[in-house]
């Protein structure tokens, strides 16, 4: 949901149309494994591991890995509270830009 109060301001990192495109399937709620996220967005599990590192980075999305007993691992992303708030001013941004305001 986006907060129409956003202080609009331009976020280079959300920004990347890959980075938008997963902050805003984070942004329903809830988390998201990485596999329906790379099949969602039809790129490489290595591109979505280093989109999803500067998300991290940035403090914008949180990873949870599962291990299973057949020795392989399940990641799950969340979009943080800052992530959303980023995302918000992001939006409010580009709206106040299609605008004119």
């Amino acid at each position: 949901m986006t907060d129409r109060g956003a202080e609009p301001l331009f976020d280079p990192i959300i920004h990347a149309p890959q980075r938008l495109q997963i902050c805003a399937l984070l942004s329903r709620g809830g988390e998201v494994d990485f596999a329906t996220l790379r099949d969602v967005l039809e790129v490489s599990d290595a591109t979505l591991s280093k989109h999803l590192k500067t998300l991290g980075d940035a403090g914008y999305v949180t990873l949870r890995r599962v291990h299973r007993d057949s020795g392989h691992a399940r990641a799950w992303a969340r979009l943080t509270p800052e992530g959303q708030r980023a995302l918000d001013g992001h939006f409010s941004f580009l709206t106040r830009l299609r605008e004119g305001t």
